[in-house]
């Protein structure tokens, strides 16, 4: 069945006539997808799907998104940004026998907020795992690039929760209205702040932590490779598999600026 997708001329010239063609004519498209903008579902059979295509200076990865939330277009970006980003990004390769031209399978990131006590005083935190390995696009690997693309965007490695990790300017967590939003990160060439993940619907977080956030003007991000952490229901919990985490070398922190109240 022919996909309901909008294929700019932008993208077009990009793929190329017969990579498109093929994508309208239902050939070479998904049905389900997660928007690359909103991160819920969609399904190119039942509703107008955008092709957007981001490119970096040796990767391209072609994304779908509600035709509502973003119009069909081609995005530059770093190489750099690509990779770091590709995890969220829900493609695929934007053209069959294009060298470099490759991502990995699509993962989905977990966030989880909750209190952890350092030197004696509780700090905002979220813990972020993916649902599957990270691999670096164009990379034909097993294996999981998720904390050495962090540690190249400024994540520190964390062997054990005694100290507050350093600042990493830049990046930010967006709270509005007592809600949490996104997490974002510096944009290309030092224009305005992008979404490095973004809540499908905004998450309540409780009293207790809007109020440290508040109080510190930080939030600290935990990240740990898929099967690290998992959802634990209580913070006590949480803790336990972070010092694990960070005692087996899978943890990676950093303080971020808090944006918003």
């Amino acid at each position: 069945m022919p996909r309901m997708l909008d294929v700019s001329d932008a993208v077009r010239a990009e793929i190329g006539d017969e990579e498109a063609d093929r994508l309208l004519a239902g050939e070479n498209a998904p049905g389900s997808y997660d928007c690359t903008s909103c991160r819920t579902p969609g399904d190119s059979e039942q509703e107008r799907t955008s092709t957007v295509l981001f490119v970096g200076d040796e990767t391209a990865v072609l994304a779908f998104a509600h035709a509502g939330c973003l119009p069909s277009q081609v995005v530059q970006v770093t190489e750099e940004q690509l990779q770091g980003a590709v995890r969220s990004i829900g493609g695929r390769p934007a053209a069959d026998g294009a060298p470099g031209r490759s991502v990995p399978e699509q993962a989905v990131l977990g966030v989880t907020s909750g209190l952890v006590l350092i030197e004696g005083e509780l700090h905002p935190a979220l813990v972020v795992e993916p649902t599957a390995p990270i691999v670096r696009p164009g990379s034909y690997g097993a294996g999981d690039d998720f904390l050495p693309l962090l540690i190249e965007q400024g994540f520190m490695p964390v062997m054990e929760l005694a100290s507050v990790p350093p600042v990493l300017h830049g990046w930010s967590v967006l709270l509005a209205m007592g809600q949490l939003h996104a997490v974002l990160q510096p944009g290309m060439g030092g224009g305005q702040p992008v979404a490095w993940w973004q809540a499908h619907q905004p998450l309540q977080v409780t009293d207790s932590w809007r109020a440290a956030a508040n109080k510190h003007q930080q939030v600290l991000m935990f990240a740990a490779p898929v099967g690290s952490i998992g959802r634990q229901p209580r913070e006590d919990l949480l803790r336990d598999s972070l010092d694990r985490a960070a005692a087996g070398g899978k943890l990676v922190a950093a303080a971020l600026p808090l944006a918003g109240t």
